[in-house]
């Protein structure tokens, strides 16, 4: 009773094919390469980005805000 043979992994596999369609099953392995793709990049550009020194922020400017060049410090408060 250790492993499965080749026959109940075909039964299984029929029936989530059944459950699920197989467009859903395509969706879902799409979504999960892509998900796993995302990650990956995430990770170099992220091991990229130590060694780097970090660029400055690109500053929001608009009319106003160009003119008076002031800024304004607020503290988050929780909601009790």
């Amino acid at each position: 009773m250790g492993s499965f043979s080749i026959w109940h992994w075909l039964i299984v596999l029929l029936i989530v094919v059944m459950v699920f369609g197989t467009k859903k099953l395509k969706n879902i392995g799409s979504d999960l390469g892509g998900a796993v793709k995302g990650f990956k990049d995430g990770m170099r550009d992220g091991a990229a980005s130590v060694d780097e020194k970090p660029a400055a922020p690109a500053a929001q400017v608009s009319g106003a805000a160009a003119a008076d060049k002031t800024t304004i410090d607020v503290e988050a408060r929780h909601k009790s």
